[in-house]
């Protein structure tokens, strides 16, 4: 990817990422993480000392931590520019605010009924997000799972302290849950963000807390894997909605890692949705799931790190879509 933006001469920022434990569980799962990481060859991946710590995020509190320096960072708005640059010179089209409202497939196509008319297609590629398992049932797939939506909500600081954070602070992730928890982050937007929670959101997109729609609401509360979910995590999900509702929650789990924030220092605010997928046994599912049905390719869940992978990805659907869909070569352009 970092290639990819220096070739087509968008701003990339290799500020780096500092992982932080506090307490002998997380020191553990640190351990396994430099583990992991020495075995995928990730570069210059080490342990610092509490001198190096200090020094490249002073205001940090910690045990133990683990450095990354390659990690960087992008404004994927400009990458996704260069995405659809390339999908328009290959003779494709792209159609915003459409809406799938359903689909017919015969013997020969599918024809895919929309808000801007119906497309009859030879093959499908669907890559839809937070809709991606609705779009794979209108075509008679049986995923097997549902993209149960979670809204992430995050403070940004003000200017006067985004001093207190130079690259990336993570806490060390759990494997037990796919949410990473709560992080401070340097943007190419020119602010700091901090968090995101991860809060059940009543509609797909459902970005603030008053966003509502009783089909996606029933959607989620009739499945019964979101109970069975429910039953294995319910006190994180009460304790994410503490956090949502009272600032000072959210402010305590910021001082872990920066004990001199303040809530003065957590000026606006924004958030995003996540489309998580959970099967039908309750578990969350935290790795890639790329289904295939007759003519069709159904990408249905793409975590992160989702977006800086995604030309992995394209390469990777483009080799099925060559198998599956019997095309003499590889597509040219593949993105979701």
């Amino acid at each position: 990817m970092t290639q990819f933006c220096e070739e087509n001469e968008i701003p990339v920022w290799t500020c780096g990422k500092l992982i932080v434990a506090h307490d002998d569980a997380g020191i553990h799962r640190l351990n396994a993480l430099e583990e992991r990481g020495t075995q995928n060859q990730v570069e210059d991946l080490r342990m610092v000392s509490d001198d190096e710590m200090a020094e490249i995020e002073p205001h940090v509190s910690a045990r133990k931590a683990l450095y990354v320096p390659g990690t960087g960072i992008v404004d994927y708005r400009n990458v996704t520019a260069i995405y659809a640059d390339r999908v328009r010179s290959a003779g494709g089209e792209i159609k915003f605010n459409t809406e799938l409202k359903g689909s017919k497939t015969t013997a020969d196509a599918t024809v895919l009924q929309t808000t801007s008319g119906d497309y009859e297609v030879t093959n499908v590629i669907n890559c839809a997000g937070l809709h991606s398992d609705v779009v794979a049932e209108t075509m008679g797939v049986d995923t097997d799972l549902r993209i149960i939506p979670f809204r992430g909500e995050y403070y940004k600081l003000r200017k006067e302290s985004e001093y207190l954070v130079k690259g990336l602070i993570y806490p060390v992730p759990d494997p037990a849950f796919p949410f990473l928890g709560v992080h401070l982050t340097q943007t190419m937007k020119g602010w700091v963000e901090a968090g995101p929670n991860a809060v059940l959101a009543t509609k797909r997109e459902g970005y603030r807390k008053r966003d509502f729609s009783l089909g996606d609401f029933l959607r989620t509360i009739t499945y019964p894997g979101f109970w069975k979910m429910g039953i294995r995590v319910w006190k994180t999900g009460v304790w994410e909605i503490n956090r949502s509702l009272r600032k000072g929650v959210f402010l305590d789990s910021l001082q872990t890692l920066v004990p001199e924030l303040t809530e003065k220092d957590l000026a606006g605010t924004g958030s995003g949705v996540r489309a998580q997928a959970v099967g039908r046994a309750g578990n969350l599912i935290d790795d890639f799931r790329i289904d295939e049905s007759p003519g069709a390719i159904h990408v249905l869940n793409a975590p992160s790190p989702g977006a800086t992978s995604s030309l992995e990805i394209g390469e990777y659907i483009a080799d099925l879509a060559t198998k599956n869909f019997s095309l003499n070569s590889a597509p040219q352009v593949a993105v979701s």
